[in-house]
């Protein structure tokens, strides 16, 4: 038992990687552009794995919702505030949909895979990692048996940190930021949902912000 809720747990993210790696392994390759078709199959290959072990999951999703959209509102303000209030240069450089020729279906595909990773899955498979998995797991290894949002300063210190760092270096400081008040939500709101929802709506501003500005860097 104690085996599968590691897997049920870790298994979505681990793909998630996996499919990063292969973005990797292409450019070093030579084969150029490969995100526009491994990205969709990672969004696809993370929700079935996602569903497949659903039964795992508890998000308890009407707890903490307020708590949950204003903590979503001031990551998104920190992590678009060097290039928003500072001054500093656009992040063009990224995942462009733009690839595809505007307004063909093979741009808004691209665009509503996109958003599908970045609203549905990400959110999922982070915090089910993170907050569900990697904060209780850290405290005591029969991690399932650790109630949702149980404080411990290794714990915490840990998975924030460690959330960051599997950001870009441009990122470091406001994933620093996302991932301790990520945290305190858990502790404050005992709810895995509520993470879940702050990482998605998040995104979602995030993802509003760069399709009007073009900052194709920050996703």
């Amino acid at each position: 038992m104690k085996n599968r809720s590691i897997l049920a747990y870790c298994g979505p993210f681990g793909l998630f990687l996996l499919f990063l790696g292969l973005v990797d392994l292409c450019k070093g390759a030579g084969i150029t552009h490969s995100q526009y078709w491994v990205y969709p199959l990672q969004t696809v290959g993370c929700a079935a794995a996602l569903l497949w072990w659903r039964s795992h999951y508890r998000f308890d999703w009407f707890k903490g919702l307020g708590l949950a959209l204003l903590a979503a509102a001031a990551t998104f303000l920190v992590w678009i505030a060097p290039q928003a209030f500072l001054g500093q240069a656009p992040r063009m450089e990224g995942f462009n949909p733009e690839f595809f020729a505007p307004g063909t279906p093979l741009y808004w595909g691209t665009v509503a895979f996109r958003f599908l990773r970045l609203v549905v899955v990400v959110p999922l498979v982070e915090e089910i990692f993170w907050r569900g998995f990697l904060l209780r797991y850290l405290i005591r290894e029969d991690f399932v048996n650790v109630p949702f949002g149980t404080f411990s300063w290794r714990s915490f210190g840990i998975v924030t940190v460690a959330f960051a760092l599997e950001h870009s270096p441009a990122d470091y400081p406001a994933a620093l930021f996302t991932g301790a008040l990520y945290n305190l939500l858990a502790v404050r709101t005992r709810s895995l949902g509520a993470c879940v929802v702050a990482h998605a709506v998040t995104n979602l501003l995030l993802g509003g912000y760069v399709m009007a500005t073009r900052q194709w860097g920050f996703w």
